[in-house]
């Protein structure tokens, strides 16, 4: 069952060794940066059974706990995560998780996989959370049906007793691809759509968005947001957006929900 989600977007900048030299917008990154921490301590205070990170990838597919994750395709030398020395503990993955319908592409010089952008900025939120906990990985791909999305949601739900969701994704890049600054009302109507549904706990809003609007808004978020929404169900929650800025012309969003 699910408890509790928490929404993030995915960025390479939101982590700290992506960002150089101070910049301008360093206080802007760091307030969107409290709101990813804060909102992802909030949903492990709740203490889940399980957490269930979700987000976008080429394909989908589960990937395995210790699977790092990495920031060298962007020339980067970050990494995150990876296999435990033989004999350690740590978090794993529970038995009966849902059927991949794909295999990890990516692979490291020791054959491991090694997560896609969104799960890499996930395992790093988690790895700073206090304490160890379960988790299991999944890349949803961006071009994923609504239906695909909201059975793998309910899947997931129903792993545990008490399942956390921390779910990854931006809105609308189109503006990066145009003009810096310039109007954008068909983005604009999307972020409004996507933050009343986070705000809301509206599942059935989420559940509505067009893939289609994907290529033509360069939407990163959408499969990842409908997997919350197949998660959520019918189920009341109480909906908190906590961040919503285009700082880089890229929408993001960071929302908490808990169940009521």
């Amino acid at each position: 069952m699910l408890t509790g989600a928490a929404v993030c977007p995915q960025p390479p900048l939101l982590i700290p060794a992506a960002t150089g030299a101070p910049g301008p917008r360093d206080a802007e990154l760091e307030r969107l940066r409290t709101a990813c921490h804060q909102a992802v301590a909030d949903l492990l205070s709740e203490g889940p059974d399980l957490v269930a990170v979700v987000g976008g990838a080429a394909y989908t597919a589960q990937y395995p706990p210790d699977a790092p994750g990495s920031l060298h395709e962007f020339g980067i030398p970050f990494t995150v995560g990876g296999p435990r020395p033989p004999g350690s503990s740590g978090p794993c993955g529970p038995t009966g998780t849902p059927g991949s319908t794909g295999t990890p592409g990516s692979l490291d010089a020791a054959g491991t996989p090694v997560l896609p952008l969104a799960l890499t900025v996930g395992k790093w939120l988690l790895s700073r959370a206090a304490g160890p906990v379960p988790a299991v990985w999944w890349g949803i791909a961006s071009d994923a049906p609504a239906a695909g999305c909201l059975d793998l949601g309910e899947r997931l739900a129903a792993l545990a007793p008490r399942v956390a969701l921390l779910v990854l994704g931006d809105g609308p890049g189109r503006r990066a691809r145009g003009v810096p600054g310039a109007v954008d009302a068909d983005a604009d109507r999307y972020d409004d759509q996507v933050a009343t549904a986070l705000a809301g706990a509206d599942a059935a809003a989420l559940a509505a968005l067009d893939p289609g609007a994907d290529s033509r808004l360069f939407v990163a978020g959408r499969a990842a947001w409908q997997v919350l929404a197949g998660a959520a169900g019918r189920d009341a929650f109480a909906g908190d957006l906590r961040y919503r800025a285009v700082p880089f012309e890229v929408t993001y969003l960071v929302a908490r929900w808990r169940r009521r």
